[in-house]
């Protein structure tokens, strides 16, 4: 493996996050401070009918940063990822975002306060037209979740920051299609689209290339890349090269516990990092794995 590559920043896309007046600050010999800290999990665990998938997880989310989540099949990525977000409550353990625990919340609770999800398939209306899609969300993000029953005239409002957003993510052109006409690629450039109506603080994105071609992996690369300024993101990948390209801090799982952690080259010479991608004897490799 290669050292880890550089994240220039870019000019950012788009609009800036709204939310940052939730920032955490905290007093410490009477100056304010930010938290470096935006999302921690403390023994996080999760079993199932005595089978313990995720195991006494730790884990820290520097504000700003490209965190990824990686590890072989079956070492809890996903499971990890469904807790985080609260599609899956947890065995034991705690979750605090930006302070605030939220452990107990439900899923539509912190998306509401900024820490907004994709998913591995492309989770996009079909027979909606791509400004459609992205006008929907702009709709719920403003507490109108049944405007589409409304006339055009209404919904046209929210039609000039829908362009935005599908400038942003290059899907202009496209925009009078319908979402289930688009390439591959372009459905998950258009998810990114939605999630990004939501205005999330932290996006927390599932396999964001999972299936693609090459052409459309280094699209969303570059995409994920431009909307990561002024944000967070924690991403889970199986593309070891996407991983090295943008990730600032990497946490390996395996076997649903945290293997190893650090960045792109710490990781990938780390020799239990190894044994568990190749399942050999890592003592035995001369060179690193490859992504």
């Amino acid at each position: 493996m290669k050292g880890v590559a550089c994240r220039k920043a870019t000019p950012r896309i788009g609009r800036r996050p709204k939310r940052l007046g939730g920032i955490r600050r905290y007093k410490k010999g009477g100056a304010v401070r930010v938290s470096d800290t935006i999302l921690e999990t403390e023994g996080l665990t999760k079993e199932f009918r005595g089978f313990v998938a995720v195991s006494d997880v730790n884990l820290n989310v520097r504000r700003g940063t490209i965190h990824g989540l990686i590890g072989p099949n079956g070492a809890g990525k996903t499971t990890c990822f469904n807790m985080l977000t609260k599609f899956l409550p947890p065995t034991r353990g705690a979750i605090r975002y930006d302070g605030r625990d939220i452990t107990g919340m439900k899923a539509a609770e912190v998306a509401r306060l900024g820490l907004v999800r994709s998913f591995q398939i492309s989770a996009v209306f079909p027979h909606l037209t791509v400004l459609e899609n992205v006008r929907v969300a702009l709709q719920r993000a403003r507490g109108g979740s049944f405007d589409f029953w409304r006339s055009d005239s209404v919904l046209r409002k929210f039609d000039a920051r829908a362009e935005e957003l599908l400038a942003d993510v290059g899907l202009t052109e496209w925009m009078h299609l319908t979402a289930g006409e688009l390439p591959y690629g372009r459905k998950r450039a258009l998810e990114i689209a939605t999630t990004l109506a939501l205005d999330p603080v932290m996006m927390l994105l599932d396999e964001p290339t999972a299936g693609m071609a090459h052409d459309d992996v280094d699209r969303v690369v570059a995409l994920v890349k431009r909307v990561s300024v002024g944000r967070t993101i924690l991403l889970v990948e199986h593309n070891l090269r996407v991983v090295q390209g943008l990730c600032d801090t990497i946490t390996v799982l395996a076997r649903g516990s945290v293997l190893a952690e650090g960045d792109y080259a710490a990781v990938s010479r780390n020799p239990d990092v190894i044994a568990a991608y190749l399942g050999t004897d890592a003592s035995t490799e001369a060179e690193p794995a490859h992504g």
